[in-house]
């Protein structure tokens, strides 16, 4: 972080950019990064209970994981994250990490100072929650305060409110929609 302003979105590709495109591209990132506004995901909901629900589950206590199949749903505080199938890793008596498969997985969490929340899709999220990070694999889409970005791939730091997006080995590339109308909602 510096003069106080935190980056909303990091992008990596591994397709070339011409150098006006990549300026205008830093040079709009700049200008969102540093808007007042920049949107982390309630700090509370990590000292929640993690709820989780499937139709069906399988404990296999020797590689300490839990396979959740059928509407599978994870819960911790506000944020929530769904699919079709669900593999907890355990390490001690502490939930490690939270694989969700669907078609798509969704997540979801309110962002603080009454922001609205983030809402993200995948092939696949990955729920680091010590780390308090989320990955998102295959086709992942990440929306908040009006704004989406599409890749490949994204990383999201929750306690930071930061975001890296790549198009991967796939034909394509990150993109971006910038809504010039968003903002935190208004207070009433």
């Amino acid at each position: 972080m510096r003069n106080g302003c935190t980056p909303l979105f990091y992008l990596s590709s591994s397709k070339t950019h011409s150098l006006s495109r990549a300026a205008t591209a830093w040079a709009l990132l700049l200008a969102v990064s540093c808007l007042p506004h920049t949107a982390q995901a309630l700090a509370s909901d990590a000292d929640q209970p993690i709820h989780i629900e499937g139709d069906d589950a399988e404990i296999d206590q020797t590689n300490e994981t839990i396979v959740y199949t059928g509407s599978v749903e994870v819960v911790q505080g506000t944020l929530r994250v769904v699919g079709d199938k669900m593999v907890v890793k355990i390490n001690g008596d502490q939930v490690e990490r939270i694989t969700t498969i669907g078609s798509p997985a969704r997540y979801r969490q309110q962002l603080e100072d009454d922001q609205g929340e983030v809402q993200a899709h995948a092939d696949s999220i990955i729920y680091h929650t010590s780390q308090e990070r989320i990955y998102l694999n295959g086709s992942a889409s990440l929306e908040q305060q009006g704004n989406e970005l599409q890749g490949e791939s994204i990383r999201y730091d929750i306690v930071q409110g930061k975001v890296d997006a790549s198009a991967g080995d796939k034909p394509g590339r990150v993109r971006m929609q910038l809504d010039p109308q968003s903002g935190p909602p208004s207070s009433q």
